[in-house]
């Protein structure tokens, strides 16, 4: 198995081409799926944002209000390093058991959907391909605009807050241009589609397990040859 990681910008379309993985039956990981998942009552980074942030950022229900956690990250990068301090061990741990449980289902590539793969650099040692979802400034901003209603100073904020997309393509294996028509990015993730398919990055590891398998099997069988007595 190799990991491919799958990043963009606020408003790129990054949601849409996960959704065309997808439908092709590509093994996907959300992480933003996991970090609401890790952050509910009962778990322990619900139990540090608490104590971290104090309880106005609980909803009534004892769910994380995350807008109004969100708000207060926003302009504080102290604040927003703090919360990344406690839920980025436990989103990395999610994601390798989701990770594990594909490979014992014998996918040959999982797609990890991570919006930060850039910016935080952690994960990225560990991805074979980085896919990044692109499209220029003025489209990414009036899509902003049009899809959250937002004035444009808010919008422009919101982008600026991010690594710019020229940036992370910069950085990337493949880059997915959305800045035109729908059919183009489609046809250009159905290219990547193919590309993975046909790929042989997953052979050294699934080799190196069978030979790891083989290993403890045949010592085990030695093992007991040596402990039991003959017949």
């Amino acid at each position: 198995m190799f990991l491919v990681g799958l990043t963009g910008g606020i408003a790129s379309g990054k949601s849409s081409v996960i959704q065309v993985f997808q439908q092709l039956g590509c093994a996907v990981i959300d992480v933003d799926v996991i970090a609401r998942h890790v952050v509910q009552p009962g778990y322990p980074a619900h139990r540090r944002i608490v104590e971290a942030f104090g309880t106005e950022v609980l909803l009534e229900n004892g769910d994380i209000n995350r807008k109004v956690l969100g708000d207060l990250i926003f302009n504080q990068p102290d604040r927003r390093h703090l919360l990344n301090t406690i839920t980025h061990p436990e989103i990395r741990k999610e994601m390798m058991k989701e990770t594990f449980k594909y490979f014992l289902r014998g996918y040959r590539y999982v797609i990890l959907d991570i919006p930060l793969l850039f910016e935080t650099k952690k994960l990225l040692k560990y991805m074979k391909h980085t896919v990044v979802v692109y499209c220029d400034r003025d489209t990414q901003l009036a899509r902003l605009m049009r899809r959250n209603s937002l004035t444009r100073k808010d919008a422009e904020a919101r982008i600026e807050a991010q690594l710019p997309l020229k940036d992370k393509v910069l950085m990337a294996h493949h880059v997915l241009d959305n800045s035109g028509e729908w059919s183009s990015t489609k046809r250009q993730v159905l290219l990547l589609y193919a590309e993975l398919e046909r790929s042989l990055d997953y052979l050294p590891l699934r080799l190196g397990v069978l030979t790891g398998l083989v290993g403890i099997a045949s010592l085990l069988y030695l093992l007991t040859r040596y402990l039991l007595p003959s017949p």
